[in-house]
């Protein structure tokens, strides 16, 4: 697969100027030779590293998971989580990237105690079956809010991996609309059934 390359697209945001007469065509009907910048040649494209994009990507993945962060926990003060905000770009699409918003522990159907963690991502996908995170990414949506089970890693570079125990595959939930994202962590959060059922009811 031929490795993505990323420019600057400012320009094309900017209100189209109407047609212009071509150069030599105003020179030959007037004799004047056009000076004005409109009429020189386009200018190069400027291209951004795989870095800048990352950099650029990640930025807006902490805004969002900041964002995120917020309106979890400024529900009830009986429901908070901890702030643990950090993102990743993924390595040959430093434009799609995930932001972990917070983790925890609760009480999951009839699990005993489960630890999970919260993401978001800018793109849609399944969770993969294996050590592939992400499987058939889909950048339909602009964004993913899943959740999944978490173990620490055991033969893996990473400090958690994903429980792959709860439910087959580790998910706990996955959607692309932020008010259910946002109902599913509440009910995740909630400490008792009333308040659970409130939460149901929103």
């Amino acid at each position: 697969m031929a490795k993505l390359r990323y420019f600057d697209a400012k320009d094309a945001s900017r209100p189209q100027e109407p047609q212009l007469i071509a150069a030599h065509s105003e020179f030959l009907r007037t004799g004047r030779i056009p000076r004005e910048r409109r009429h020189w040649l386009a200018e190069e494209k400027r291209y951004f590293t795989h870095d800048e994009v990352a950099a650029k990507t990640g930025r807006k993945l902490q805004v969002a998971g900041e964002k995120t962060h917020q309106n979890i926990n400024g529900f009830h003060h009986s429901i908070q989580f901890p702030k643990m905000i950090f993102h990743r770009t993924l390595q040959d699409s430093p434009h799609l990237g995930y932001c972990h918003v917070t983790a925890a522990r609760t009480k999951f159907a009839r699990y005993e105690e489960v630890s999970w963690a919260f993401y978001i991502a800018n793109f849609y996908s399944d969770i993969g079956d294996n050590d592939n995170f992400f499987e058939r990414i889909d950048v339909g949506y602009s964004r993913m809010y899943f959740a999944v089970a978490i173990k620490p890693g055991e033969d893996s570079a990473e400090k958690m991996t994903i429980d792959r125990s709860v439910r087959g595959n580790g998910l706990l939930f996955r959607t692309h609309d932020p008010q259910a994202a946002i109902r599913n962590i509440l009910l995740l959060g909630a400490r008792n059934e009333q308040l659970r059922e409130i939460i149901r009811q929103l």
